[in-house]
Order: C-alpha cells, then structure tokens, then sequence
C-alpha cells in the first residue's frame, strides 16, 4: 500500500515539474514579445528623431535663406554657400548619429528577447529532466520496496523446517 502512494506521489511531482517547466517557458515567451514590442516602439522612435531633425533642418533651412534675401546677400555667394552646406553637413551627421543609437537599441533588445527564449526553453528541459528523475525514482523505489515485502514474508517450510 505504501508503495503505492510513494510511486502515485512520484507522478504527481512529475506532473507538477513538467506543468512548472511549461510556465517557466510561457513566461519567458510572454517576457521576450513585451521586449520585441519594445523594440519596434525604439525603432519608431528613432525614424521620428530622424523626421524631426530632418524638419527642423529644412525650417532652419528656409529662415536662413529668408534671413540672406532680407538682408541682400546673394544666395550664391560662397561665404552662403559655404554655411549652408555646413548646416546640411550637421543635420546629416545628426540623423546618421541617431539612427545608429536607434539601432544599436534595437539589436540590444532583439538581445534580450532571445536570451529570454534560450532561458525559458532551458527550464523547460531542466524541469522535463527533473521531472522524468521523479518518476524514475519513484519506479525503482517501488520496484525495490515491492520486491524486498514479498521476499521478507513468512517462511515457505513449516515449523518443522
């Protein structure tokens, strides 16, 4: 009787190991797509730091050229020229800037998110391990205690021997 209960108790644990491995590995799939949402919001982000600074550069752009007309100068002057082109220079070396922390960003979460997946699949398998350990456990400590009660019983002679 009591090897019984100790075997039925080695499938329950089983059973409970698996069920935790399994929602070990939810849980991390679940952690890795929030971190994947997160990413895509980043690059989002970064393409509307880009549009911005590529905006603000045309609205500077276009006050310059007001502020030179205003003022007389001759757009194609190369003292002009020269400025403006160091403005474009600015805002190109800005958005290149900018793009490469958005992606850096992006590449870092994308990290994260796989090592969340790699981490969940290895406490699945850990929790499988654990899990078929229990059970075999509990089969040989059946086995065991089931052959050692049936051999331990009466003798098979009588008194007399």
């Amino acid at each position: 009787m009591f090897q019984m209960l100790g075997l039925i108790g080695s499938v329950v644990g089983a059973a409970g190991q698996m069920a935790a491995g399994q929602a070990a590995q939810r849980s991390a799939e679940l952690n890795a797509f929030n971190i994947e949402t997160d990413k895509v919001r980043s690059q989002t982000e970064a393409r509307q730091r880009h549009n911005d600074r590529l905006e603000q550069y045309r609205s500077n752009l276009s006050a310059n050229m007001a502020a030179f007309s205003a003022a007389g100068r001759d757009i194609s002057d190369r003292s002009v020229q020269a400025f403006l082109e160091k403005q474009k220079e600015i805002a190109s070396d800005d958005t290149r800037r900018s793009d490469f922390m958005g992606a850096a960003e992006a590449a870092r979460l994308q990290q994260q998110a796989t090592a969340a997946r790699v981490e969940g699949r290895a406490k699945r398998q850990a929790a499988t391990i654990g899990a078929f350990t229990t059970l075999a456990n509990g089969i040989s400590n059946f086995g065991n205690t089931a052959g050692s009660a049936s051999s331990s019983g009466p003798p098979l002679t009588g008194p007399h021997g």
